[in-house]
Order: C-alpha cells, then sequence, then structure tokens
C-alpha cells in the first residue's frame, strides 16, 4: 500500500514562491506517473501538473504553465511542486496524487490510485 504525504505549504505574499514535497511510503511509486491537484474554498478539485513516471514528460494546467514547475526523484521517492510567482487565486489546499495513466489523460482524472491528505497554501495580496 502506498501513501502519499504533503508538506511545505504555507503563506506567502503574492509573487513569492513555495515548493511543495510529495513523499511516497510503502511500495515505490517509479512506475507510476505523479501529480498534483488542488482545491480552493468553494471550487471543485483541479488539475495542476502531472510528471512521467521516470520524469521525461510534464503536464501543467494553462493556469500555472510558466510560473510552476513539477518533478522527481524516484531514488528519495518524492515529487515536487516548485510555485513561483504565486497570486492569491493560487490558495487552495494543494494534493499529491499518483496513478497509471500517462499525464496527458491527468487533466480529466477524478479519482487517481493514491492521493496524500492535503496541504494548505495560502498566498496573500
Amino acid at each position: 500500500q502506498v501513501q502519499l504525504v504533503e508538506s511545505g505549504g504555507g503563506l506567502v505574499q503574492a509573487g513569492g514562491s513555495l515548493r511543495l514535497s510529495c513523499a511516497a511510503s510503502g511500495r515505490i511509486v517509479s512506475d507510476n506517473t505523479m501529480g498534483w491537484f488542488r482545491q480552493a474554498p468553494g471550487k471543485e478539485r483541479e488539475f495542476v501538473a502531472a510528471i512521467s513516471s521516470l520524469g521525461g514528460i510534464t503536464f501543467y494546467a494553462d493556469s500555472v504553465k510558466g510560473r510552476f514547475t513539477i518533478s522527481r526523484d524516484n531514488a528519495k521517492n518524492t515529487g515536487y511542486l516548485q510555485m513561483n510567482s504565486l497570486k492569491p487565486e493560487d490558495t487552495a489546499v494543494y494534493y499529491c496524487a499518483a496513478d497509471r495513466l500517462p499525464t496527458s489523460k491527468w487533466r480529466g482524472l477524478t479519482s487517481p490510485d493514491y492521493w496524500g491528505q492535503g496541504t494548505q497554501v495560502t498566498v496573500s495580496s
């Protein structure tokens, strides 16, 4: 059984940066795509970014393209989301996920095989 644990969330001013981490325990997830979703208050959960099992392919939501960078270190069983130029509209709970689907399918993914518990990101104006 794989468990995903996010960390790195917090409060930051607009224009600032945060780096989220997603540590995977249990079975190694190097054969899974990893990614991030977020859910703002009163809104549905939305796709943010995904990275292929070996890290060679990435896929981003249009709203974060050019500002966020997803990466992974399979030797450490950890995924990352570097968030730069943060905006107040980026405020949300960010969830790490893992699934066998390729990155191109993640925009419509609603039930990944594995979810983390979420970490709060708050961007003040």
